[in-house]
């Protein structure tokens, strides 16, 4: 058994989770394949006959009516069961969590909080060289301060401090993204990539300067319309973005760089886009060596609201016909040293990363190489076959 994997069903869901509509995915071994699973109290009811797949189910108008009436659903599994099996040295062929979503477009808002834009513009000026990081944040807090949180994305104040920083040599292409009327909209990783609760999250083999991104992840639809949150790891390597942000998918998208999960929680009276955007979002790291960090990071201090960003994403200009899920940022930027005086934060193997908020639960990967992982071997495809050899097509 993994060391520091929650073992309680409690530990991995909301608070008021008697009054919750959970909704995910697990890997179901009587098919073969996922399935999609409503949780009813410690029960996993098999919902697929509303529809294949999560991303279909979503798209319903009576969707929270349909699923009223837990009874109506069969019993897949106990949660505690498939808990027990949802972990790194688990047997895959068991049943086990999923990440939520399926069909979805995985997207990432970046830069959208002031303490990691100043991470993000110093990450820049090393050039991906940690031991750097200490003299430069010192020399770009003197020219443009620590604190840029009063300033509006895309204002007339913007605007002019814009003019005031190219003049002084200190602008940046992130502080264009993090204050400049256009948002950082970026695709995180494939469709049907992600990982879930208990799974490895990979960092490719070339990065020594990495971090978690602990972030809330909305389910939007192909209308536009947020239905619901989930939690998100973001794995960042800070060291390949650092170099060149035309790197960005290096740095992004990896073999097992994305966690999402547990379960993707439903707007309904009791948990509302107002509950997200006052969440705060806490992350433990626990390393193999001892090592703890705690970090949190407040919804409260986004400088774009979830709203303008799934705006940016989706609309007239861009359409995603199976939703999206769309990461929200993080203002989770450490710089504690780890891995030598200067350096600041960097993830060693076998980390145990936990990102939690009362009203979501708590999604728990640990960090190995993305080439040492099991590796993404059931995409599209895979799942039309699937869904076609059950009937469900």
């Amino acid at each position: 058994m993994t060391k520091g994997f929650p073992t309680n069903t409690s530990d991995i869901l909301p608070d008021d989770s008697n009054r919750a509509v959970l909704i995910g995915r697990i890997w179901d071994p009587r098919v073969a394949g996922p399935t999609p699973v409503l949780l009813d109290g410690e029960t996993l009811r098999d919902i697929s006959k509303l529809g294949p797949t999560i991303s279909q189910i979503l798209e319903r108008d009576d969707l929270l009516e349909s699923l009223s009436n837990a009874a109506n659903f069969p019993t897949v599994a106990s949660l505690d069961e498939i808990l027990d099996q949802s972990r790194p040295d688990a047997d895959e062929n068991n049943p086990h969590l999923l990440a939520p979503n399926d069909l979805h477009a995985i997207k990432a808002s970046g830069v959208t909080f002031v303490a990691s834009l100043l991470e993000r513009v110093i990450e820049e000026q090393a050039r991906g060289d940690a031991s750097k990081a200490d003299q430069i944040r010192t020399e770009i807090t003197g020219i443009i301060g620590d604190d840029l949180s009063q300033i509006e994305p895309g204002s007339a104040k913007s605007a002019d401090i814009k003019k005031v920083l190219i003049e002084k040599g200190a602008w940046s292409q992130y502080l264009e993204v993090g204050i400049g009327p256009d948002a950082e909209i970026f695709t995180k990783a494939p469709v049907m990539s992600a990982v879930g609760h208990g799974a490895h999250v990979g960092l490719h083999p070339i990065s020594n300067w990495n971090n978690p991104e602990p972030e809330v992840v909305l389910t939007v639809t192909s209308l536009g319309k947020i239905v619901g949150a989930t939690l998100g790891n973001d794995v960042n390597l800070r060291d390949v973005e650092g170099r060149s942000a035309l790197l960005l998918g290096k740095a992004k998208d990896n073999n097992g760089s994305c966690a999402i999960g547990p379960f993707i929680r439903l707007f309904d009276d009791h948990f509302t886009l107002e509950t997200v955007k006052s969440a705060d979002i806490a992350m433990a790291v626990d390393g193999p060596d001892g090592y703890h960090l705690d970090a949190v990071s407040s919804m409260s201090q986004i400088s774009r609201t979830p709203e303008s960003l799934v705006g940016q994403a989706i609309g007239k200009h861009h359409q995603y016909p199976d939703g999206l899920m769309l990461f929200l940022g993080t203002m989770f930027a450490p710089t504690d040293d780890r891995g030598g005086a200067g350096k600041g934060f960097t993830h060693e193997m076998g980390d145990l990363v936990s990102i939690s908020t009362p009203s979501l639960g708590k999604l728990v990967n640990q960090v190995d190489r993305s080439d040492a992982i099991k590796p993404w071997d059931f995409g599209i495809s895979a799942l039309m076959n699937n869904l076609a050899g059950r009937g469900l097509l």
